[in-house]
């Protein structure tokens, strides 16, 4: 294994800034009582931006990447200020939106599993880093709103997705790919997931939906779909 292998800067100040807008382009999309000021919207974005990084480093045991430089802090929060900026024009295209999601989960996915595998993690917890880097800031993004966890509640493969892509990466690079092609597949694999769990409105199982199945079976009666 490489282990002089790093995440190059520019690659992970490039997932910081993807973070920065999208967080930005969904805080400026509340309304009403849930309106953000311009602080507010920055904020999240900038925490969206690190908080997949953080929470990384935090598991890994080092020192976080965003305090090594002087680059990460502004690029959040110059690029939050260019998701508001963008938001007005971007947040009738909820493609994008969407389609950031998946990029940022994926690039954090992907950096977080491959800098645990340099630090000489096995795989399983080297995926468990990756998966926790990628939906990290969202959580982040979704508690100080005070929103439920997006990657809890049905109709989301957030946390699927992710696992998906960082599995992908530990697979790749075990069968003798480099960790910079082997990561970047785990992007695609990410990206390609969460966008057909969109398209398709895929999810996994409602935990009520399978606490009724396994009552019909023990009673001997399934019920009609779709019934209470």
């Amino acid at each position: 294994m490489p282990q002089t292998f790093t995440i190059p800067l520019w690659a992970d100040l490039a997932a910081v800034a993807l973070g920065g807008v999208q967080g930005a382009l969904f805080a400026s999309g509340f309304r009403g009582h849930r309106r953000l000021d311009l602080l507010g919207v920055m904020v999240i974005g900038t925490v969206v931006g690190l908080g997949g990084g953080l929470i990384r480093d935090l598991l890994l045991n080092v020192r976080p990447a965003s305090l090594e430089s002087d680059w990460y802090l502004p690029t959040a929060a110059g690029a939050a200020l260019l998701g508001m900026l963008l938001g007005p024009l971007l947040q009738r295209v909820n493609a994008v939106i969407v389609g950031l999601d998946a990029l940022v989960i994926g690039m954090f996915g992907a950096f977080g599993t491959s800098k645990a595998l340099v630090l000489g993690l096995p795989v399983v917890p080297a995926v468990f880093v990756g998966v926790c880097a990628a939906v990290g800031g969202g959580v982040l993004r979704d508690v100080l709103v005070g929103l439920p966890v997006a990657v809890m509640h049905v109709g989301s493969l957030y946390a699927v997705a992710a696992a998906g892509g960082c599995a992908a990466l530990v697979l790749l690079h075990a069968v003798g790919l480099g960790l910079p092609l082997a990561a970047s597949i785990a992007v695609a694999v990410t990206c390609v997931v969460r966008l057909l769990a969109v398209v398709f409105d895929l999810s996994l199982p409602e935990q009520r939906a399978l606490h009724r199945r396994r009552v019909a079976v023990e009673t001997g009666h399934i019920p009609v779909v779709g019934g209470d």
